[in-house]
């Protein structure tokens, strides 16, 4: 089992014949094993060299005695995962290349279909698990492949580094448990926002590769998507998204800082509050989300409404931004 980190299997049932034994002479350990003494011998000069095996006393053909693995071996697994790491960068780089090459000499290559839900929802996953920078999303409401809930792959590229922009449909936001699942992403670093309504589903990986279906979403059947590479067409839909995320509503979480102004700062109930509001969520539905009833709802945000000095919903949501609640 240890020989990718670079232990044969005969030293591997050495060094566990040692490590059972505690301390062993060379022909102790080569009656037990029912080896040659000079195969013996050269192998455990390899287990030395490998830091496992050390003499306990100064004469050579004394008794040995084994060291602990995880000094030596463990340094060896770190440059085998690394070297694995740097490998999988290269084949990535490596396919990108070889299908923008395709792309440059054949246009079919330009776009890919893929059909079904469980191959979306593979090829969603595969290019998560790929991202180096950033990914993008246009979440619409009733998900085709993959809710929320079981997007696990954007949490693993939060904590490597990747940054997500997520576009939320508003309605969307009132389907069960989806403002846990947005505020949970945004608890680990997503930035949100929302808006009424999305055009396209859409999914945009370090700006190199996107996702769209290409039928409705009312049409029956599996569902279908464009695989798209580098090209023109990849650049409109980052516009489109860049165009949509400038004028979305930020959605945040409690612990998301909010910002002061005229002398007062919002704590992080009132700011999780805000963020749903301004977002045009229902009151029965932030209520459900902060665990309150819808009049308690009301009557925070009449609080505020006192605060920012407006008798109106619309100028409470002006009133948070231009103060920079949110």
């Amino acid at each position: 089992m240890l020989d990718v980190i670079g232990l044969t299997p005969d030293e591997e049932e050495l060094y566990r014949r040692l490590v059972q034994l505690t301390v062993a002479r060379v022909d102790e350990l080569a009656r037990w094993l029912r080896r040659p003494r000079a195969e013996v011998v050269a192998q455990l000069d390899a287990l030395r060299d490998k830091g496992l095996v050390l003499p306990t006393g100064p004469d050579p053909d004394g008794p040995l005695r084994p060291l602990a693995p995880d000094v030596a071996l463990g340094e060896a697994l770190l440059r085998r995962q690394e070297a694995l790491e740097a490998a999988r960068v290269a084949v990535t780089r490596l396919t990108e290349e070889y299908r923008a090459g395709l792309r440059r000499h054949d246009a079919d290559h330009l776009v890919e279909v893929i059909t079904g839900a469980g191959m979306l929802r593979e090829r969603l996953r595969d290019l998560q698990n790929s991202a180096r920078s950033e990914v993008l999303w246009f979440c619409r409401a009733n998900p085709l492949t993959m809710p929320g809930s079981e997007n696990v792959e954007e949490f693993d590229a939060l904590a490597r580094g990747v940054r997500y922009r997520a576009i939320y449909e508003r309605k969307m936001l009132l389907e069960p448990g989806a403002l846990a699942d947005v505020e949970q992403g945004v608890r680990a670093g997503e930035q949100a926002r929302v808006l009424d309504r999305l055009p396209v589903r859409l999914a945009i990986v370090d700006a190199r590769t996107a996702i769209c279906p290409l039928v409705p979403d009312r049409d029956i059947g599996e569902p279908s998507a464009a695989v798209i590479g580098r090209s023109q067409l990849l650049d409109a839909l980052l516009a489109l998204f860049e165009s949509h995320w400038l004028v979305a509503t930020p959605l945040r979480s409690a612990t998301t800082p909010a910002g002061e102004a005229d002398g007062y700062l919002p704590d992080a109930d009132e700011v999780r509050l805000l963020s749903l509001f301004v977002a045009g969520v229902p009151d029965k539905s932030i209520a459900s989300q902060l665990g309150v009833s819808r009049r308690t709802v009301q009557r925070r945000l009449a609080d505020l409404m006192t605060v920012a000095g407006v008798d109106t919903r619309p100028g409470l949501a002006y009133q948070a931004a231009r103060r920079g609640w949110l």
